[in-house]
């Protein structure tokens, strides 16, 4: 079991820097994100139902060596929540661009988790060049998502439910992804949460869950083998939501992928071995 050192959410938050975006959505929306260290950029993205907190463990194994850049999707975490704009993949995939160009990196090495990997792999087909090599932890592709829970949180009517019954519900869900349930501090799942246990936060998770659409990543599926970057799939091994079997699938379809099977881990991958996670990284770019 690896030593995990965890950092409260509102401390994460206040390292964060903010930056407004055009061109993503109809209106200007707030992004915020993580920059530290110096060197070779790493872009992290985390998935549904967390935030870029989601790598708090990784990222002070990383800034050592690279420069990483870890944002809250658009109406995830503390980036812009109003209920007025699309979050779809595509969607998400154009903000990752505008903040590049904000950043000044015309390249990036991206890791992309959960619906993130989704992204990655668009950004891998629609704008080859502005990805280096690609990293995908237990995510989704194919037909293999949204899993039943998020399909459940998608329902508009969750809205109507109290924070408790949405604090509850999100507690089951993380707790559902660790094979070590040891790792998930109470620091940490309080950190977690923290975003969407208010009444915006809230309604942003909902119109976040109900944005999945699995039709995203079914249209790529004939497109994978033009997939030339090199491709990491580091995949816990005992996910049952994203399961090991999408990863062997990916790594047959993409040419030039190669696979580490994490057989410790489950589906919050980053923060249940964040040392080994980081490693495998490191070796890889």
């Amino acid at each position: 079991m690896e030593n995990i050192s965890t950092i409260s959410g509102e401390d994460f938050k206040q390292r964060q820097q903010s930056v407004t975006l055009e061109g993503i959505v109809e209106e200007p929306v707030n992004i915020n994100y993580t920059d530290v260290g110096s060197g070779t950029p790493i872009m992290l993205l985390h998935g549904i139902p967390t935030w870029s907190y989601l790598y708090q463990s990784v990222i002070p194994e990383l800034e050592q060596e690279y420069r990483v850049i870890a944002p809250d999707l658009l109406g995830y975490g503390w980036s812009d929540q109003r209920d007025q704009f699309d979050r779809s993949l595509h969607v998400q995939a154009n903000m990752v661009i505008k903040l590049m160009d904000e950043l000044g990196l015309d390249q990036v090495n991206l890791v992309g988790h959960d619906i993130a990997g989704g992204v990655g792999l668009l950004l891998a087909l629609k704008a080859p060049e502005r990805i280096n090599k690609l990293v995908l932890s237990n995510s989704v592709a194919y037909d293999s998502w949204p899993i039943e829970d998020m399909l459940k949180m998608g329902h508009p009517s969750k809205k109507n439910d109290s924070l408790q019954e949405l604090e509850s519900f999100l507690t089951k869900a993380y707790k559902g992804g660790f094979s070590q349930q040891e790792q998930l501090t109470e620091t940490f799942l309080q950190g977690i949460m923290a975003p969407y246990l208010h009444e915006e936060g809230q309604l942003s998770l909902v119109r976040n869950a109900s944005a999945l659409n699995t039709n995203e990543t079914t249209a790529l599926t004939p497109k994978l083998s033009d997939i030339q970057h090199s491709v990491l799939l580091l995949w816990g091994a005992k996910d049952a939501w994203q399961p090991i079997e999408t990863a062997e699938r990916l790594e047959n379809d993409l040419p030039n992928s190669t696979m580490v099977r994490v057989h410790n881990a489950s589906h919050w991958v980053p923060q249940e071995i964040p040392k080994e996670f980081s490693a495998e990284i490191k070796k890889f770019i």
